[in-house]
């Protein structure tokens, strides 16, 4: 496997690259150290909104022609926002990348946040958000979210509250843009059919040049521990009950995370790690038995993501039609409390071992995923967890998910939300829930 080669221009800015000459194809990223996470009451979306104006022009690219001159050169471009990070990319024709390196260079210095615009796209994310609330799932998670966080800004969801979105101003965003879109603050990821040295070259001479900015302000707040159970009930319309828990969980660098990825694994199958995120679909898992094949339930999910301060998991089920949301609870937590009780079984254990590595394996097969899936490590931890991820899990024993499934799986240490279906039912809209987890592009 081709190393990964780490350089630091003189202004801050990380570079990595990952030389990969399997086929005429490369990806260039640029990763921001910013998301929902450097958000505050007032300004909540605003990273994410941040993100939508960075295709709306430059005095040398205008509106639209970002995307254009990327489909035009047999490319693909895209970018989201998380709670810890926002990324850009464009996967292009490997004699073509040159391209990719102009337009980020570009606008990490000179989006413009014309005020026509910024009116535009106000319209553009309200409506998005209007969109995911037609999804009863989003409802529930937005205020399990808001319950399980009392002063950390994991507290909101990445899309924002609509007043904020209706109250924010273009100087707001264009501060927030020149505060945190600095070299100091970015991470260059390019992976692919390219020599790492000529590479280097060029990014040092599109992007070695731009300032360095002052050092964005740093995100301190500490959620202090929970000490109760926390509940949410929440009467709306909808066409049937959910249920969801939210439990406090390690971040990525914490010696519990590799633990926790194997317990969320044992209850419902590996999570996809590529950027699509399609991952196992558990049918073997516990929660899939216990909810599903006993037909409580249509759909039951555990989410747990490498996060740059504690997140959460979050478990959450959809009840079949005549089955009360009390019983959906009670077989949730008698799951939880088994495998806190008594140790998963080695083929388990070997199970998750086996889903994990199809999983890596598929994460890093085409030079996008390697992409993302190295930034995405940088962010929250480390690059150098991409060459040791499947050793660290693979350390994991029965008795390490048996002893975080106890420490974690306290009654203090969740937020409950049951959703009650009122009269009438909105129009569904699964991407609502799943925008909720896996932040929003």
């Amino acid at each position: 496997m081709t190393e990964i080669l780490e350089s630091n221009l003189e202004n801050g800015l990380k570079v990595l690259l990952k030389p990969v000459r399997t086929s005429p194809v490369a990806t260039f990223w640029v990763w921001y150290r910013v998301g929902s996470r450097n958000e505050v009451p007032g300004i909540t979306g605003i990273s994410h909104w941040v993100e939508h104006m960075m295709f709306k022009g430059t005095p040398t690219l205008k509106k639209g022609e970002i995307m254009h001159l990327i489909n035009r050169n047999g490319g693909v471009d895209n970018a989201f926002t998380f709670t810890d990070y926002t990324a850009y990319y464009e996967t292009l024709p490997s004699d073509r990348i040159d391209l990719a390196l102009r337009i980020e260079a570009d606008r990490m210095v000179n989006a413009l946040f014309d005020p026509d615009e910024v009116a535009s796209e106000r319209t553009v994310i309200i409506s998005e958000r209007e969109g995911s609330e037609n999804e009863p799932r989003f409802w529930l998670g937005e205020d399990v979210q808001a319950a399980a966080y009392k002063v950390h800004p994991y507290h909101h969801d990445t899309i924002g509250w609509k007043q904020d979105l209706q109250m924010m101003t273009r100087d707001q965003l264009y501060q927030h843009y020149k505060t945190y879109y600095v070299p100091n603050n970015a991470v260059i990821v390019a992976a692919g059919d390219f020599d790492a040295d000529e590479m280097l070259k060029k990014i040092k001479e599109k992007f070695g040049a731009i300032p360095r900015g002052a050092a964005p302000p740093a995100m301190q707040t500490v959620e202090p521990p929970q000490e109760a159970e926390r509940r949410v009930l929440m009467r709306r319309p909808g066409p049937t009950q959910y249920f969801h828990a939210a439990y406090h969980a390690p971040n990525a660098t914490d010696p519990d995370f590799f633990p926790m990825f194997v317990l969320a694994a044992v209850l419902d199958g590996v999570g996809g790690m590529s950027v699509s995120g399609h991952g196992s679909p558990g049918r073997s898992a516990r929660l899939y038995r216990a909810l599903i094949e006993t037909e409580l339930a249509t759909g039951v999910d555990c989410s747990f993501r490498e996060t740059l301060d504690p997140g959460t998991m979050d478990i959450t089920a959809t009840a079949r039609p005549g089955v009360p949301i009390k019983k959906i609870e009670r077989a949730i937590f008698a799951e939880l409390e088994k495998i806190a009780a008594k140790r998963i079984t080695d083929e388990e254990l070997e199970t998750v071992f086996k889903q994990a590595k199809v999983q890596f394996v598929y994460a890093t097969d085409g030079v996008m995923n390697v992409g993302y899936i190295m930034g995405q490590m940088e962010i929250v931890a480390s690059y150098k967890n991409y060459a040791t991820f499947l050793a660290d899990l693979e350390r994991v024993t029965k008795a390490d998910v048996q002893r975080v499934a106890q420490k974690y799986f306290a009654e203090t240490n969740r937020t409950v939300g049951w959703f009650i279906p009122t009269e009438g039912a909105p129009r569904k809209n699964a991407k609502g829930a799943q925008r909720a987890k896996r932040g929003v592009r």
